[in-house]
């Protein structure tokens, strides 16, 4: 795990409250983790499959000559990766799906 010294870009939840319990969420719901700005996807840190805990680095994005870790902010698994290392994100651009624990 790379130093989180830098600003850390805090996960968005594709959930109509972000302060839901994940237990209140419908086994259905998917969960997005997304770009908070324009920046290069240096790593993705996790693959599909993949069970991802509260507070995981799930990518390490570049902006500005900063790496900026992404972090999960929900325990869930892995179900899509939408970059790769090298992309370009726009802010809102989904990184990675996740269907909660």
């Amino acid at each position: 795990m790379r130093s989180t010294r830098w600003r850390t870009i805090r996960a968005l939840v594709g959930y109509p409250s972000v302060t839901a319990s994940v237990a209140d969420m419908p086994r259905s719901t998917t969960v997005t983790i997304a770009a908070d700005m324009v920046a290069g996807v240096l790593e993705v840190g996790v693959e599909v499959g993949a069970a991802v805990a509260v507070g995981d680095e799930v990518a390490l994005l570049e902006s500005m000559k900063m790496e900026i870790p992404v972090i999960a902010d929900v325990s869930g698994v892995v179900t899509a990766i939408k970059v790769a290392t090298g992309d370009v994100v726009q802010e809102g651009d989904v990184l990675v799906e996740l269907r909660p624990a």
